[in-house]
């Protein structure tokens, strides 16, 4: 197994006001020519934004785009028609493809929130652009990864146009747990929402994370109680 281990403290930052956000990998203004992408993995941007402010429509194209909210709801309407809320616990997709405009604005007035958007290299370029939204608080169950997003229309979660799988957990102090990555060469970007893990010899911190790679499973310790995020994608 071969990992690379990314601290919270080292992620890129941007605070426009309105605007405070955090950067996993190169973005915007930020660049480190080590941290470009992982795998398929290109983005993963934890952004807190202010109640009544948010992003004005804006085009995305040839991207596998995942929207979760940690806490507070954002408004979303984009170019194919939709229109709507997406809240903490649910979960929202939508493939650029051949090019799509969006805005996302907060939906409190008052209220910051706290949202993580990822974005993933597709598997196939040039695809009709399309949305969908879940919710997936019924399913969670305590010490359990419960699947928010696959490539694999076999599996009940969201699809995207790629060979990636998103998983995401509430475990108890003490437990370990061990994680599976679904297809040969695919590598696992860990990152820990909440509490302390420990992963072999490397333990992770609230928004730390580790990019495993080179194995075909995991297996995760908790210190705490913990929240984690998966993020199993190609690395070619």
């Amino acid at each position: 197994m071969k990992s690379i281990f990314y601290p919270a403290n080292e992620r890129g930052t941007a605070n426009h006001g309105w605007l405070k956000a955090n950067f996993s990998f190169s973005f915007a203004g930020y660049y480190d020519p080590n941290k470009i992408h992982f795998g398929a993995l290109r983005v993963l941007n934890d952004d807190v934004i202010d109640g009544g402010t948010g992003f004005g429509t804006h085009p995305h194209d040839n991207m596998e785009i995942i929207t979760i909210p940690i806490s507070g709801a954002l408004e979303h309407k984009d170019s194919m028609g939709n229109v709507g809320i997406i809240r903490s616990g649910e979960v929202q997709v939508m493939s650029a493809g051949t090019g799509v405009q969006h805005s996302e604005y907060n939906h409190s007035k008052t209220e910051a929130a706290n949202t993580l958007q990822i974005w993933v290299f597709p598997k196939i370029r040039n695809i009709q652009p399309r949305y969908d939204q879940r919710d997936f608080k019924d399913k969670f169950k305590i010490n359990e990864f419960t699947t928010l997003v696959t490539g694999d229309k076999n599996v009940d979660a969201l699809w995207i146009n790629q060979d990636a799988t998103f998983s995401l957990g509430d475990f108890k102090a003490g437990n370990s747990t061990t994680y599976n990555l679904k297809l040969a060469g695919n590598g696992a970007y860990v990152f820990v929402l909440e509490g302390s893990v420990k992963i072999a010899d490397q333990i992770l911190n609230k928004k730390d994370a580790l990019g495993v790679y080179d194995t075909s499973s995991i297996t995760i310790d908790t210190q705490a109680n913990s929240r984690v995020l998966i993020i199993d994608v190609p690395m070619q």
